[in-house]
C-alpha cells in the first residue's frame, strides 16, 4: 500500500515543486544551447557509445580486461577531477567518497568490468545487445523496491525484451547462427544486472550536487576498483606492456577521451538541455551502432537471429521506456537521474 502520510504528501509536493523549477530551467537552457548543439551531443551519445563495445573489443585482444577498463576509468576521472578542481569546484566531503565507492564498484566493476571481460568471449554486437537488458533490470527491481505491479504495457515490454534475449542466446544453430558462448552471455548478463543496482542506488546516495564532480569521483573509485580485481584475477602476471598492440591502445585512449570524457560531456549537457526521456533513447540506439560497427569493422557475423534478436530487445526497450518516461511525469520525485546512469556503458 502506498505510503499517504502527512510527511509523504509534504515530500512529494516538495520534488514536485523542484521538478516543476527544473523543468523550466530544462526548457530555457534548450533554448539558449541552440539546436545544432543539441544534436551534435545526441550524436555523440549515440555513436561515441555505441562504438565503445568496437573499442573494448579492440582493446582486450592484447589488454587484459580488468587492466584495460581500470586504466580506462581511472584515467579519465584523475583527468575530469583535476580539471574540476582546477577550474574552481569544491572539492567533496570525505563522507562522499564512501557512496561514490558503492556506485563505482557496482557500475565500473561489476557493469563495465564484467562487460569488458566478457568480450573476450562474446562479439562486441552480440555484448551491446544483451546490455541492452538494463532498462529491463531497472524496471523489475524499481517495481521490487517499491511494492508496486508494473504497468500492463511494460509487463509486455518486459515479456518482449526477455524472449528477445533469450532467443540470442539459446543454444542450437537455428535461424543462420550459433549460439552465444554461455559464460559471456551470463556476464553480459550479470553485469547488466549490476549497472541497474548501481544506477537506482545513485538516485538516491549523497552525494555533490555538482554531476561531474559525482561522476569523476565514480571513476575514480571504479577505476581503482578495477585495478584491484586485476590483481586479484592475476592479470598483471602475464601482462606485458611490449605486447600489447597499437591498435589495443589505440582503443584504450579512445575509451578514455570518446567513450568517457566526451561522451559523459555531452550526455551531462542534453540533461539540461532537454527532457530525460529524450536522453534515455540513446539506450536503443546504442545496441544498433555497435551491431554495425561490429559488422563492418571486425566482420562479426549479422545472421537473422541476431537481427530478429537486435529488432525484438531494440522494440521491447523503446516500449519500457516511452511508457516508464510517460508514468514518470506524475510522480516527479522519480526523475534523480544517476550521475552515470550511462554508460558505459558500462561503455
Amino acid at each position: 500500500m502506498p505510503d499517504t502520510s502527512p510527511f509523504r504528501r509534504a515530500a512529494v509536493a516538495s520534488r514536485a515543486a523542484h521538478y516543476a523549477a527544473r523543468a523550466a530551467a530544462c526548457g530555457a537552457a534548450f533554448r539558449a544551447a541552440g539546436r545544432s548543439e543539441v544534436v551534435l551531443a545526441f550524436g555523440a551519445v549515440y555513436v561515441l557509445w555505441g562504438s565503445t563495445y568496437l573499442a573494448i573489443r579492440v582493446g582486450v585482444e592484447t589488454i587484459p580486461p580488468f587492466i584495460l577498463a581500470g586504466a580506462r576509468h581511472l584515467t579519465a576521472g584523475v583527468l575530469l577531477y583535476g580539471w574540476l578542481r582546477l577550474r574552481g569546484t569544491a572539492a567533496p566531503e570525505r563522507r562522499q567518497w564512501i557512496p561514490a565507492a558503492i556506485i563505482g564498484a557496482l557500475m565500473l566493476l561489476g557493469g563495465n568490468g564484467l562487460v569488458t571481460w566478457a568480450e573476450q568471449r562474446v562479439p562486441s554486437g552480440v555484448a551491446a545487445l544483451i546490455v541492452a537488458s538494463v532498462p529491463i533490470w531497472m524496471t523489475v527491481i524499481d517495481a521490487l523496491h517499491r511494492r508496486e505491479r508494473p504497468h500492463g504495457v511494460v509487463l509486455l515490454g518486459l515479456a518482449i525484451g526477455l524472449g528477445g534475449i533469450a532467443f540470442l542466446v539459446a543454444p542450437g544453430r537455428f535461424a543462420g547462427g550459433a549460439h552465444v558462448d554461455p559464460l559471456g552471455a551470463a556476464a553480459l548478463l550479470t553485469a547488466s544486472l549490476m549497472w541497474s543496482v548501481g544506477s537506482l542506488y545513485a538516485r538516491r546516495a549523497k552525494l555533490p550536487s555538482s554531476i561531474l564532480l559525482a561522476t569523476a569521483m565514480e571513476m575514480v573509485a571504479g577505476g581503482a576498483a578495477l585495478f584491484l580485481a586485476s590483481l586479484v584475477t592475476r592479470e598483471w602476471g602475464g601482462f606485458s606492456l611490449p605486447a600489447v598492440s597499437l591498435a589495443s591502445a589505440l582503443s584504450l585512449g579512445y575509451l578514455i577521451v570518446a567513450g568517457s570524457l566526451l561522451g559523459f560531456t555531452a550526455y551531462v549537457f542534453l540533461l539540461r538541455a532537454t527532457t530525460p526521456a529524450r536522453v534515455s533513447t540513446y539506450a536503443y540506439v546504442n545496441p544498433v551502432v555497435a551491431v554495425l560497427l561490429g559488422w563492418a569493422m571486425l566482420g562479426e557475423a549479422m545472421t537473422p537471429r541476431i537481427l530478429i534478436a537486435a529488432s525484438v530487445i531494440v522494440a521491447a526497450v523503446a516500449l519500457i521506456i516511452r511508457h516508464g518516461a510517460q508514468r514518470r511525469a506524475a510522480p516527479p520525485e522519480e526523475e534523480v537521474p544517476a550521475p552515470l546512469r550511462v554508460g558505459t556503458g558500462r561503455r
